[in-house]
This record gives structure tokens, sequence and C-alpha cells, in this order.
């Protein structure tokens, strides 16, 4: 298969926008299809691109707790970030390419993807007791930042993770799949991962960076209860009920 199919076909086998914002519809899932495309000719496999999204992300997540917080370094973080969140938008692109994924690798992907949330706000924990001074985090109060961050993208994540599988184990209603809305792809930018790495290119700016990711942490927390009773409606709702079998039509007469 040539770089021309394996997109052509990975451009049909994209997964429903909605629910889905518009850095991830526009920007990182195309950036994962070529990812994709480049990772099938070169004979990866999904798992394979999964742990190369591990190496790119945890680099940058090492890269925020051990360097100095310079532009220079806030940049790097920010590639190092971004490409990681490509490739973990290509490792599933990639299993549809190849016919389909596997529970393993699914567990794997969400495995990384939980370690990376976690880590990356307690490695901004380290930041900002290593050079209180450069961020203005003087007061010890600043330090829960991170943590509150921390918690509302954890719940945030386990619950849409749980609410995905419990899902699948429910009949799925009739009737077409609704289209996605513009409004709610804007709105869903500000907990969006890659507007999220965004905030580290204001590493070196110090208290800039501190407002940038202290109001992308107040949208976790005011976004949290919203999709908690959105994903609990969405469980209560009543199955749809089974079909009506069809109605008999008449026997046909015995041979003769």
């Amino acid at each position: 298969m040539s770089w021309g199919e394996a997109l052509g076909r990975l451009g049909g086998a994209q997964k429903t926008a909605k629910g889905v914002s518009l850095y991830s519809r526009f920007v990182n899932r195309p950036a994962g299809r070529f990812l994709a495309a480049g990772s099938y000719l070169a004979g990866l496999t999904p798992n394979q691109v999964t742990l190369v999204s591990a190496v790119f992300s945890f680099a940058g997540i090492a890269t925020v707790a051990v360097a100095p917080p310079t532009w220079w370094t806030g940049a790097l973080v920010w590639l190092a970030l971004a490409v990681g969140f490509a490739f973990d938008s290509a490792d599933g692109q990639l299993a549809r390419l190849r016919g389909g994924g596997s529970p393993a690798g699914e567990w794997l992907d969400h495995v990384v993807d939980c370690a990376k949330t976690t880590v990356l706000h307690t490695a901004v924990l380290v930041a900002f007791h290593r050079h209180p001074g450069h961020f203005g985090t003087g007061a010890d109060v600043l330090l829960l930042v991170p943590l509150v961050f921390l918690s509302a993208s954890t719940v945030t994540f386990f619950g849409g993770l749980l609410t995905e599988q419990l899902k699948r184990r429910a009949p799925a209603p009739g009737g077409p799949a609704p289209a996605p809305s513009t409004l709610r792809a804007v709105a869903l930018l500000p907990v969006d991962h890659g507007v999220f790495c965004l905030v580290f290119l204001l590493l070196g700016g110090g208290p800039l960076f501190l407002w940038g990711y202290g109001l992308l942490g107040a949208a976790a927390v005011l976004y949290l209860p919203l999709f908690l009773a959105k994903w609990f409606r969405e469980l209560n709702r009543p199955a749809a009920p089974p079909a009506a079998p069809p109605a008999p039509g008449p026997r046909p007469s015995p041979a003769r």
C-alpha cells in the first residue's frame, strides 16, 4: 500500500467528530493521520506507536520537572507534548487501518494516557516548588493549583473512560448519529489536551504561565460537574426497546 492509499483509507476510517474539540478535529487527528500512514509504511504496530507517543510525552514532562523554566524550554516541552499527542491519535488510526485493534492495545493506550495526565501535573508542581521566584509561587497555597487541576483531570479522564465502556454494553438506540456541533467543539477547547500543551509556550514568562495554567485548571474544575451530569444522564437513559419481529407472511403452498 502506498502513502496516498494509506491516507485515503485513513480518511474514510475516522471516528465520529461528536464530542471532539476543534483542535482535535482539525489539528491533532489530521496530524495523527499522517503519522499513522508513515507508521504503516515503516511496519510499526499500534502498540509500538503508543510507546513512541509515550516517549515524546514523558520526555516533555521530564523537561518541565528538571530543566530551567526558559522560553526555549517551554517551546521544547510544547513540541514534545504536541508530537506525543499526535502519535496518541495515530495508534488508534493505525489499528483501524490494519483491520482493528485489540483489548491489550486499548488497555496500553489508556494506561499511557492516565500516566501522562497524572505525571504532567505532578511535574508542574515540582517546577513551582523548585522555582518559586520565577513563577511567583512563593505562597504555599499556589502549590494547590496543580493538585486541584490534577484531581479534576483525573476524575474527568476516569469518568469519560468508564462511561465509554459502560455504553458499549448497552443496546444502541435506533436512528442516525447526531451531527457534531460546532458550538460544542469550540466550547471544548479549554479542556482539550492539545490546547493545554500550548500553555507551556509561556513557561519562560513565569507569572504568565501561572495565569494561563490556572485559567485552564479553573476550566477543568468548572467543566467537571457538567461532564459528570451529562454522562450520568446518558447512562440513566432507558434503553431502546427491541425491534418487533416482522409480521408473518403467507405460507407457501406445498409443492406438488
